[in-house]
């Protein structure tokens, strides 16, 4: 197959569908509120500045269509309405009727790509089916609704039923279609497929609008999104973390990324600094959490955990690609733990307005490998805690949890009695609270008050134990906090779930004292 020098052609402007809240959406477990769905809709059009959004599937429900409502009374007062897409169905005109009402002007008309489809789920001939279709279209026409056509599992047509795609798409060249939309339904091609069937279908059409929609299911999803937009397609759909049916949609972060790098014959309007921001906003919406090492919003795709690395970053930044964290508004960090060496230590001390010399650096770095053998995770917070640890000297413990005794019985609200020691003076405080850690908390905080200290607010509060572990088995406890400056988080380590939340709480005291 001939293949296109697409790097020496001219700028061509593509553009970004996405589906999250349609395709999307479609994720097991996965249903987003009214009032979610308008929230991402606005962040999607206004910031991250996707040229269209699909939003919803007609008929669904009552609850999609007051989320289809309020984003279109949205759109039309922001004159976006045009952007604003919903899935619609070839039933006689039942989805016209359902977007009239609420408000939506644009439909993507699901129809049959494949002859399989046509035969086996709608028992119909390609001729019955077209006649079908163009009822939908003109009517939608009649209504003041523009109509883009999804071909339902083209892939699959053009591997097995090229004849019948063919003849489908010369009726569609005849009617009032703004775009053809070519998924990848089931995510069967390869790059080699999607760029071929691609250049095929748009050589022969060079003027009709063709989308491509890929799926994920083995992993190629943004191979065959490159590839289709290679072979000439006008627009791509993706969704927001990979979200869809199955093993997801091609992802919006990567996809936009690498059409950004590699890609410089293509322009579009996507702001790359809002998708880290966006990322974030949907996995919270949807609960579904994103992988730490997915490529470019993962927790630790920015993380350098080698020393290695960190000390080629010091050394005109030997470890350091096009793919900077800066681009998406995130910044590199560098991991503790045993694959540390003294630069990854440098690195994190530097942002803790640290210094130490560097025999004393290399006792604490030997320290850190000690801890991370041990597989307790250490955290630019610990960094303080490790050197006094070591060297004795470069913070005072200033606060220490004596003793404390929590109580727990049916019937009765947990209680704790603790005793504390602040910088030489002793405090012995009793509470109740609704479990023993927040009894534990409420005396804390009497305590810190007669002190005048105001303790950060507790946002996170998470418990890891290795898998296949015992229940006598370590489990750490890892607490965020969040004060009037920054966030940050606190770790402990203990055989007892509480008894690790308290240690976690002990180094927050002293952070916040020192």
């Amino acid at each position: 197959m001939t293949r296109i020098n697409f790097t020496s052609m001219a700028k061509r402007r593509i553009e970004i569908m996405d589906t999250t809240l349609r395709d999307g959406e479609q994720t097991s477990t996965v249903s987003f509120s009214s009032s979610e769905k308008l929230t991402i809709a606005k962040l999607l059009l206004e910031e991250l500045k996707v040229d269209r959004i699909e939003i919803a599937s007609a008929r669904v429900s009552e609850g999609e269509f007051q989320a289809v409502k309020n984003i279109t009374d949205w759109a039309a007062e922001h004159d976006y309405l045009d952007k604003v897409e919903v899935l619609t169905f070839v039933d006689k005109g039942v989805s016209i009727d359902w977007m009239v009402e609420s408000g939506a002007k644009v439909q993507n008309l699901l129809t049959k790509g494949s002859l399989n489809h046509l035969t086996h789920q709608l028992k119909k001939t390609p001729n019955q089916h077209f006649k079908a279709v163009k009822e939908v279209i003109d009517l939608a026409t009649d209504k003041g609704i523009a109509t883009n056509v999804y071909l339902e599992d083209w892939s699959n047509g053009m591997r097995n039923s090229k004849d019948y795609v063919y003849e489908f798409l010369e009726f569609l060249n005849t009617q009032n279609v703004a775009r053809i939309m070519l998924p990848d339904t089931l995510g069967i091609l390869t790059p080699e497929e999607s760029y071929g069937f691609v250049k095929e279908i748009k050589d022969k059409y060079p003027k009709l609008h063709f989308d491509f929609h890929a799926h994920n299911d083995y992993d190629l999803g943004v191979s065959n999104a490159m590839e289709g937009l290679k072979a000439g397609a006008d627009g791509l759909h993706l969704t927001v973390n990979g979200m869809g049916e199955r093993a997801g949609n091609a992802p919006m972060s990567s996809t936009i990324a690498v059409i950004n790098d590699f890609m410089p014959n293509i322009e579009m309007g996507v702001n790359e600094k809002m998708l880290y921001t966006v990322s974030k906003l949907v996995e919270n919406f949807s609960g579904v959490m994103i992988p730490a090492n997915k490529p470019i919003v993962g927790a630790n795709v920015f993380t350098q955990t080698a020393g290695i690395h960190a000390d080629g970053d010091n050394k005109k930044n030997l470890y350091f690609s096009d793919l900077m964290p800066e681009r998406f508004g995130r910044k590199r960090q560098y991991a503790l733990g045993k694959s540390s060496g003294k630069a990854n230590i440098q690195k994190n001390l530097q942002q803790l307005g640290l210094q130490l010399n560097e025999e004393d650096l290399k006792k604490v770095t030997q320290r850190i490998i000690e801890l991370g053998d041990k597989k307790q995770v250490v955290t630019k917070e610990d960094l303080p805690y490790i050197i006094s640890d070591v060297l004795d000297r470069t913070y005072e413990e200033k606060v220490t949890v004596n003793s404390y005794v929590l109580t727990h019985s049916k019937g009765l609200k947990p209680s704790t009695t603790v005793s504390i020691t602040i910088e030489g003076e002793n405090f012995e405080e009793h509470a109740q609270g609704d479990g023993q850690y927040d009894a534990f908390m409420n005396a804390v905080k009497t305590i810190f008050k007669r002190k005048k200290i105001t303790l950060p607010n507790l946002i996170d509060y998470a418990v890891r134990i290795p898998p296949g572990s015992n229940s006598d088995a370590l489990c750490e406890t890892i607490i965020t906090w969040k004060n009037t400056e920054k966030e940050f988080k606190t770790r402990g380590l203990d055989s007892d779930q509480t008894v690790s939340a308290i240690k976690a709480t002990e180094k927050m005291l002293n952070i916040i004292v020192n």
